[in-house]
């Protein structure tokens, strides 16, 4: 089954953690990658994290031989992970093949290796550097929708890739989501390696890496997170303004307010950008109350400003964003004449047939498509399933 966007593969909630945790480092799980850690002999070093899903984390990294940046994909080490990253491999080789010319809208496999750690040997897949995910681009617009001009030039280039994966290759996506459509390029410049100047990291002694500024305490740490101490000081603030919203008082231990859990969305995508920790930590508070739905976009928008910047600084970005964008992720993908599970596609995303446990085929995925170009139009899922007395959120209803 398709992750969830909590990175969970069933039940998790609406929203996304923080990070994959570290529960999942342990042998057969993650491999442990810092920043300045090479792979392949050198040729990729890390230079910060991009996100995180079931089977994988992905990392910025910089290609030593092209210089270039690329996202690095790191598997899980068990055997079924493995197994499931060369089907992937063997379905990205197809893709690229058939697109010499990369007029096909869909993301390229540049390289494919393993690499072996404490906890086992990870298959590791180099993919080209994109920009941001579609669901960033949303919540740019503050979850109101965008122009559906653009919305009709976005849906051009997924139809192109879907096209080619349908026709020509007889390949079914099975989770397309905002997440898993890239652009080509970051809506803010000033977040893009490619142009901001930022520093790179190359191959060098440790100590020296940790050893950078980025490591005091009250700065961001070598991953790009938030540090602990960071952390607890929005969380308190973050449950303060959720509590204070539903006319309740904060605590006052500050223990209390630090524990509170985090939710709201990632990527499980390759190069996606997360959403901070206040974000995360409001909407986790609100939707476990009875607040008005309005009420909680109310909050998220807030919070999208103050991170993002002003309104019309978003919007001006926007206005001048290019709207190419690539079909990613094609972790859970199969062929119409090979499949490997029935359990497909996102909740939100998925089609009926899939729901009713019939046959599905590349239709599934246009079903997907037209979820998608709801959400960019509005801002809003078309469809949120929810359990009820005698289902759940994975079923239309159970015999009685």
């Amino acid at each position: 089954m398709a992750e969830d966007r909590n990175g969970d593969l069933s039940e998790g909630s609406d929203y996304t953690s923080e990070d994959e945790g570290t529960e999942d480092y342990r042998r057969g799980g993650y491999h442990a990658v810092r920043i300045g850690d090479t792979f392949k002999n050198g040729r990729y070093v890390v230079q910060a994290k991009l996100g995180w899903g079931h089977f994988s984390t992905v990392w910025l990294a910089w290609d030593t031989q092209k210089s270039k940046y690329v996202a690095l994909k790191v598997q899980k080490s068990a055997k079924h992970y493995t197994e499931a990253a060369m089907d992937e491999i063997t379905i990205l080789k197809q893709i690229a093949e058939g697109d010499p010319d990369d007029k096909r809208c869909v993301v390229k496999l540049l390289d494919h290796f393993k690499h072996s750690g404490p906890n086992g040997q990870h298959v590791c897949m180099v993919f080209e550097y994109l920009g941001d995910n579609l669901l960033t681009l949303i919540k740019y617009a503050d979850y109101r929708g965008i122009p559906l001009q653009m919305v009709k030039e976005i849906c051009f280039h997924i139809l192109v890739g879907l096209d080619y994966l349908h026709h020509q290759l007889s390949i079914i996506h099975t989770d397309l989501k905002p997440e898993n459509v890239l652009l080509l390029s970051v809506i803010d410049p000033s977040k893009d390696p490619r142009k901001s100047g930022a520093s790179l990291i190359l191959p060098t002694s440790r100590d020296k890496i940790v050893s950078e500024p980025a490591a005091s305490k009250d700065t961001k740490n070598m991953n790009g997170d938030l540090t602990k101490n960071q952390k607890k000081k929005i969380r308190r603030k973050a449950k303060r303004a959720a509590q204070g919203c539903m006319g309740k008082e904060a605590s006052d231990d500050p223990e209390l307010d630090a524990k509170a859990p985090d939710s709201e969305d990632s990527n499980n995508d390759a190069n996606s950008n997360g959403d901070s920790v206040e974000e995360q930590q409001n909407s986790s508070v609100i939707k476990s109350s009875s607040v008005n739905t309005d009420d909680v976009k109310d909050v998220r928008q807030e919070n999208q400003g103050r991170r993002r910047g002003s309104r019309s600084t978003r919007q001006k970005l926007l206005a001048e964003v290019d709207l190419k964008c690539k079909l990613v992720d094609f972790g859970n993908a199969c062929w119409t004449y090979k499949q490997f599970t029935n359990d497909i596609q996102t909740r939100q995303y998925r089609c009926p047939e899939v729901i009713l446990g019939s046959k599905y085929s590349t239709s599934a995925d246009l079903w997907s498509f037209a979820c998608i170009c709801f959400e960019l139009a509005t801002g809003d899922v078309l469809f949120d399933p929810h359990s009820g007395d005698n289902y759940d959120r994975d079923e239309v209803c159970r015999d009685p």
